[in-house]
Protein backbone atom coordinates (compact mmCIF):
# COMPACT_ATOMS: atom_id res chain seq x y z
CA UNK A 1 0.00 0.00 0.00
CA UNK A 2 1.32 2.94 -1.16
CA UNK A 3 1.96 5.95 2.02
CA UNK A 4 -0.31 8.17 -0.05
CA UNK A 5 -3.30 6.06 0.33
CA UNK A 6 -2.23 4.76 3.71
CA UNK A 7 -2.74 8.42 4.74
CA UNK A 8 -5.87 8.82 3.25
CA UNK A 9 -7.27 5.50 5.24
CA UNK A 10 -5.53 7.29 8.20
CA UNK A 11 -7.55 10.08 7.51
CA UNK A 12 -11.03 8.45 6.79
CA UNK A 13 -10.78 6.29 10.18
CA UNK A 14 -9.97 9.45 12.39
CA UNK A 15 -12.96 11.08 10.81
CA UNK A 16 -15.18 8.02 11.62
CA UNK A 17 -14.23 7.98 14.69
CA UNK A 18 -14.82 11.40 15.66
CA UNK A 19 -18.41 11.23 13.62
CA UNK A 20 -19.32 7.92 15.95
CA UNK A 21 -18.37 9.08 19.22
CA UNK A 22 -20.41 12.43 18.18
CA UNK A 23 -23.17 10.17 17.91
CA UNK A 24 -22.60 8.80 21.27
CA UNK A 25 -20.82 5.70 20.71
CA UNK A 26 -17.38 4.71 22.73
CA UNK A 27 -14.51 3.47 21.39
CA UNK A 28 -12.91 0.67 22.32
CA UNK A 29 -10.53 -0.57 19.82
CA UNK A 30 -8.88 1.10 17.10
CA UNK A 31 -7.45 -0.71 14.65
CA UNK A 32 -7.14 -3.81 16.38
CA UNK A 33 -4.99 -6.50 14.64
CA UNK A 34 -4.23 -10.19 14.75
CA UNK A 35 -2.50 -12.67 12.05
CA UNK A 36 -6.03 -12.94 10.46
CA UNK A 37 -6.57 -9.71 9.35
CA UNK A 38 -7.56 -5.98 10.91
CA UNK A 39 -10.80 -4.40 12.46
CA UNK A 40 -10.51 -0.58 11.83
CA UNK A 41 -12.79 0.53 14.39
CA UNK A 42 -14.87 -1.59 17.72
CA UNK A 43 -17.00 0.64 19.69
CA UNK A 44 -20.08 0.25 22.36
CA UNK A 45 -23.21 1.81 21.47
CA UNK A 46 -25.13 1.25 24.79
CA UNK A 47 -24.90 -2.64 25.30
CA UNK A 48 -24.16 -3.36 21.93
CA UNK A 49 -20.35 -4.11 20.85
CA UNK A 50 -20.06 -2.23 16.91
CA UNK A 51 -17.61 -3.78 14.78
CA UNK A 52 -16.83 -1.07 12.29
CA UNK A 53 -15.16 -1.32 8.68
CA UNK A 54 -14.04 2.41 7.43
CA UNK A 55 -14.48 2.83 3.85
CA UNK A 56 -12.20 6.21 2.40
CA UNK A 57 -12.33 7.23 -1.33
CA UNK A 58 -10.98 10.03 -2.73
CA UNK A 59 -13.35 9.76 -5.34
CA UNK A 60 -16.72 7.83 -6.53
CA UNK A 61 -14.63 6.76 -9.75
CA UNK A 62 -14.60 2.90 -8.90
CA UNK A 63 -18.33 3.38 -7.01
CA UNK A 64 -19.14 4.13 -3.55
CA UNK A 65 -16.94 3.12 -0.46
CA UNK A 66 -19.30 0.51 0.57
CA UNK A 67 -19.45 -1.29 -2.56
CA UNK A 68 -15.72 -2.57 -2.24
CA UNK A 69 -17.46 -4.56 0.96
CA UNK A 70 -17.46 -8.43 -0.75
CA UNK A 71 -18.98 -11.45 1.03
CA UNK A 72 -15.46 -12.32 1.24
CA UNK A 73 -14.63 -9.43 3.42
CA UNK A 74 -18.02 -9.67 4.97
CA UNK A 75 -16.79 -13.66 6.40
CA UNK A 76 -13.58 -12.36 7.18
CA UNK A 77 -14.61 -9.28 9.70
CA UNK A 78 -17.40 -12.12 11.10
CA UNK A 79 -13.99 -14.12 11.79
CA UNK A 80 -11.95 -11.05 13.02
CA UNK A 81 -15.29 -9.95 15.29
CA UNK A 82 -14.97 -13.64 16.74
CA UNK A 83 -11.47 -13.43 17.58
CA UNK A 84 -11.81 -10.06 18.84
CA UNK A 85 -14.65 -11.25 21.40
CA UNK A 86 -12.51 -13.93 22.30
CA UNK A 87 -8.94 -12.26 22.61
CA UNK A 88 -10.93 -9.50 25.07
CA UNK A 89 -13.45 -11.25 27.18
CA UNK A 90 -16.31 -9.20 26.46
CA UNK A 91 -19.64 -10.51 26.19
CA UNK A 92 -22.01 -8.00 24.80
CA UNK A 93 -25.68 -8.69 25.00
CA UNK A 94 -25.59 -7.58 21.28
CA UNK A 95 -22.97 -7.34 18.18
CA UNK A 96 -23.82 -4.93 15.30
CA UNK A 97 -21.78 -4.75 12.34
CA UNK A 98 -21.54 -1.08 10.19
CA UNK A 99 -19.98 0.51 7.50
CA UNK A 100 -18.57 4.33 7.82
CA UNK A 101 -17.91 6.39 4.54
CA UNK A 102 -16.04 9.01 4.11
CA UNK A 103 -15.65 10.99 0.67
CA UNK A 104 -13.21 14.38 1.82
CA UNK A 105 -14.14 17.32 -0.56
CA UNK A 106 -11.83 19.34 -1.76
CA UNK A 107 -13.32 22.32 0.41
CA UNK A 108 -15.21 21.95 3.59
CA UNK A 109 -15.86 18.69 5.82
CA UNK A 110 -15.97 15.43 4.19
CA UNK A 111 -18.97 13.72 3.39
CA UNK A 112 -19.61 10.75 5.89
CA UNK A 113 -22.21 8.34 6.08
CA UNK A 114 -23.17 5.58 8.80
CA UNK A 115 -24.78 2.40 7.29
CA UNK A 116 -25.39 0.38 10.92
CA UNK A 117 -25.99 -3.39 10.84
CA UNK A 118 -24.77 -3.47 7.08
CA UNK A 119 -24.21 -6.87 7.16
Amino acid sequence: MTTERQALGAYGEKVAAEHLQEQGLVVLDRNWRCPDGEIDLVLRDGDTVVFCEVKTRSGDRFGSPAESITARKVRKLRHLAARWLDETGVHPATLRFDVVEVLPQRRGAPKVAHTRAAF
